[in-house]
């Protein structure tokens, strides 16, 4: 019997190694070809003529290029919270799960994009919103896109907070440890917050995060079915 170690540092299953070299990879492509590499990877919105079905899986292997830290936060996250799933489900299992986390989280973005323009095109034509003001904010919209495994990542700790609700995360700057399910939730409602503000937003998927969250929450409990003692 293989033996589940969870937090602290462990070796790299093969799937995360894996999906790390793959994320890395695709960082270097995107600083060596630029905008078109990352224009035809990126998701768009589904009405742009921009937009291609492959984009919901191959937006979750971008990072912005002008961040490396926006890809180390990533694959570190996805080390630490995704080890212990892979050691517990096996790769397969743990590959399947992850991909559906962050296909999802790329269908909750378009779905939340598809919404607020539909709401502002209700309140431009209500006369609650100027002219200017929502041709901005829907070309905003239109043009803009997304990428990073955020959603895919959020999907695995969301599986993890599932299963392991009780384990202590030392969050810099906290003084304090944070149970998982505690973390988990206040996470999705900060980004649930900057989803529905998007001022403060900061320009961050916020809606991505949360759908992400939502499968890996979904999967774990229809995999998990059969034993429901541990969230507590």
């Amino acid at each position: 019997m293989s033996q589940i170690r969870m937090g602290g540092f462990q070796p790299i299953p093969p799937v995360i190694k894996n999906l790390i070299i793959i994320n890395a990879l695709m960082w270097v492509a995107e600083l060596t070809f630029k905008e078109p590499f990352i224009y035809a990877l990126s998701l768009h919105y589904h009405a742009s003529p921009e937009f291609g079905l492959w984009q919901i899986v191959t937006h979750m292997f971008l990072h912005s290029p002008g961040s490396f830290f926006h890809l180390l936060f990533n694959m570190f996250g996805l080390y630490m919270f995704g080890s212990t799933l892979e050691n517990l489900w096996g790769s397969k299992r743990f590959f399947i799960f992850y991909m559906l986390c962050g296909i999802g989280a790329g269908i909750i973005q378009l779905l939340a994009n598809f919404v607020e323009i539909t709401i502002i095109t209700q309140q431009f034509a209500a006369g609650n919103l100027a002219e200017g003001v929502a041709r901005a904010r829907a070309e905003a919209i239109y043009n803009g896109i997304a990428l990073g495994a955020s959603g895919a990542v959020m999907g695995v700790f969301a599986g993890f907070a599932y299963l392991f609700p009780n384990t202590p995360l030392m969050i810099f700057p906290l003084p304090i440890p944070i149970k998982a399910k505690y973390l988990i939730t206040g996470l999705i409602l900060l980004d649930l917050f900057g989803g529905i503000n998007p001022k403060y937003g900061g320009g961050v998927a916020h809606f991505a995060h949360i759908g992400g969250a939502l499968f890996g929450l979904i999967l774990v409990k229809t995999m998990n079915k059969n034993n429901r003692s541990n969230f507590y």
